[in-house]
């Protein structure tokens, strides 16, 4: 049973990216939560006077990309401008930021999917939009201690440990989502 579901999944992923207009939704909402998630973890941010480079301070930056700042954030081994964006480019986090925009854009194409294919009923088209909130919101862990010492709200153990986990537990919705949806869709529709 396990496996059929992934076989369906797989085939409803390959009708997502093989279809103009799913394809195109995946490619949109994966690069907008890649911005959105850098931006919440401040890798990205607006600055105006940059100008165009690319500068890396750090001697190793091998080494140096390994350092964690947080649970699920590193270091940053450069600086990418691109006037009025700056970058601190961290291989791990953007990785990381692709892999959850991808999971993202792949869970909008399929509940785009289920919306214009009337044989898949019985499901909310937000599913996969909700998956995406605690990964996002994950972007917070690394600063949201300091946001709550700045504001003088005095944070308990219990939500700064909630925080941390928001990300795989995003991950985990995301791909149970993956699944739900992807035994929702006809392919061959």
């Amino acid at each position: 049973m396990a496996l059929q579901r992934l076989s369906m999944t797989a085939g409803a992923i390959r009708a997502a990216l093989t279809r103009p207009r799913s394809l195109v939704v995946t490619l949109a909402v994966s690069v907008v939560y890649l911005f959105g998630y850098l931006y919440a973890i401040g890798d990205l941010s607006i600055r105006h006077g940059v100008g165009v480079g690319i500068d890396v301070p750090v001697e190793e930056p091998l080494t140096h990309m390994l350092t964690r700042t947080g649970p699920a954030s590193f270091e940053a081994i450069a600086f990418v401008d691109l006037e009025p964006f700056r970058l601190l480019f961290s291989p791990l986090n953007t990785l990381l930021g692709i892999g959850l925009a991808t999971l993202v854009g792949v869970n909008i194409a399929l509940s785009y999917l289920v919306i214009t294919q009337p044989r898949s009923c019985g499901i909310g088209a937000g599913s996969g939009v909700l998956a995406s909130i605690p990964a996002l919101l994950s972007g917070s862990a690394c600063c949201a201690p300091v946001v709550l010492i700045v504001l003088g709200i005095q944070a308990s153990g219990l939500l700064l440990t909630a925080m941390t986990w928001l990300l795989p537990i995003g991950i985990v919705l995301l791909v149970g989502s993956l699944v739900y949806l992807g035994g929702k869709i006809d392919p061959t529709l």
